[in-house]
């Protein structure tokens, strides 16, 4: 570890810049952000809440969501979202400003594709067929390309000033980089070529030798993969033969958009140990192809408002009162004072009537207290925890700005949630 990383593990957050995202949304430059990182971190709040924000800012956004739980949906008011974007009502927009949603539908994305560069007798013929219905339901990879298409579609139209993508819910974030390169090579690789092979020699009297090897691959690959499923992918090639090259191309051309100028990538995590080592772990890929980083966003952040209390002197307060050190329990000091003190009267019979009330009373509120105490001090424990593993992250990435989204008591559902969201967003920083 360098100097400077030492400096950054033991300085905490104090050591790197502040993401400052009002600026950035504002920039009419910044045409796409896309919010990215692990499954479960907040990536569709954190992209509803910039959309919203952004929308009362004067920018006419559109928030793209692979989200199949339609939060999104639910929190801006709208029954459903589809593969049309839907105008949010209730943005109270200055300069024009409006808010769209919609939610990727994969397999209407295809069929758009399809519909767009084939003739209709072709089209019908490809979307009808069973290996392409299976390819745009759930091929792997598949719905990580058809959000980089609808991203190019939405750009191209030019309708939107801002386009704020959530990236899909993938095992790996990467996913999102990798799928269009993997799909495209597949939709125009050796394989496919290979099945498109006995089509285009058969019939061509020099070549019987040939498509007798040819017949045997296919044979063999018909018991492998079924004799009617490799004659459905045979159709669905010699369908799709020339618009193989198109998918490549447009994978290329979305490539080089998340790579210019206006777009700006958001690595979204929580404070948690896997949460931010998938974080770095992009940061690292996102420099490696040379897209821009516009830092880190880390929700969920926990905070405490009596952080001047350790975690020790609280458990230690908590066993104090449990044992009757601190509090007396007794009438302490005043207990010989008072005209009951020195009346035999009253002496003789104990006040048993306003004595044992207190007493319970007095046991109730020890008790709750030394509960307190020690929910405050697992409450200190896990600020220490985050803090170590943001403090790590910080250590390998110093110069990765970074925002803190401060922990909501409840789920986000309405409106007034993203605006909440948005406003911890643009804070960036967790009070000390």
């Amino acid at each position: 570890m360098t100097e400077a990383q030492k400096a950054a593990t033991a300085n905490g957050l104090d050591a790197v810049p502040v993401l400052e995202l009002d600026p950035l949304i504002d920039d009419p430059a910044t045409r796409i952000i896309v919010c990215c990182g692990a499954g479960g971190v907040g990536k569709t709040t954190t992209a509803a809440a910039l959309g919203v924000r952004a929308a009362e800012r004067g920018r006419r956004v559109v928030v793209l969501t692979i989200d199949p739980a339609r939060r999104l949906a639910q929190s801006m008011g709208i029954d459903s979202l589809d593969n049309v974007p839907r105008k949010v009502e209730g943005i109270k927009g200055s300069d024009g400003g409006e808010l769209h949603a919609m939610m990727l539908d994969m397999k209407r994305t295809f069929d758009e594709i399809v519909e767009a560069h084939a003739d209709p007798d072709r089209a019908r013929a490809i979307l009808e067929n069973p290996f392409y219905q299976s390819l745009s339901a759930g091929f792997a990879g598949t719905q990580e390309y058809m959000a980089m298409e609808k991203l190019g579609q939405l750009r191209a139209r030019d309708e939107w000033d801002l386009i704020v993508v959530d990236t899909p819910p993938s095992r790996s974030a990467l996913d999102f980089l990798d799928a269009p390169k993997r799909l495209g090579s597949f939709l125009d690789g050796k394989f496919i070529k290979l099945l498109m092979a006995p089509a285009k020699v058969g019939g061509r009297a020099g070549m019987k030798f040939l498509n007798v090897g040819m017949s045997m691959m296919t044979g063999t690959l018909g018991k492998l993969l079924g004799g009617q499923f490799l004659k459905d992918v045979q159709t669905f090639v010699a369908a799709m033969d020339t618009m193989f090259g198109g998918f490549r191309t447009r994978a290329d051309a979305t490539y080089k958009l998340l790579q210019a100028p206006g777009t700006a990538f958001l690595v979204v995590a929580t404070p948690e140990r896997d949460a931010l080592r998938e974080a770095a772990y992009f940061v690292e890929r996102l420099a490696a192809e040379e897209m821009p980083l516009a830092g880190l966003v880390i929700n969920r952040v926990h905070a405490s408002g009596a952080a001047r209390l350790s975690a020790e002197r609280a458990r230690a307060a908590a066993e104090n009162l449990d044992e009757g050190r601190i509090v007396d329990q007794g009438g302490g000091k005043t207990a010989g004072r008072g005209p009951r003190a020195t009346s035999p009267e009253t002496a003789a019979v104990p006040p048993v009537s306003e004595a044992a009330p207190t007493a319970e009373a007095d046991t109730d509120v020890h008790q709750l207290t030394a509960g307190l105490l020690r929910l405050h001090a697992e409450r200190m424990q896990v600020l220490a925890r985050e803090q170590r593993t943001r403090d790590r992250f910080t250590a390998l990435h110093p110069e990765v700005a970074v925002a803190e989204v401060a922990a909501l008591p409840g789920d986000v559902h309405d409106l007034a949630g993203l605006r909440a969201i948005g406003d911890r967003l643009t804070t960036g920083r967790m009070p000390s």
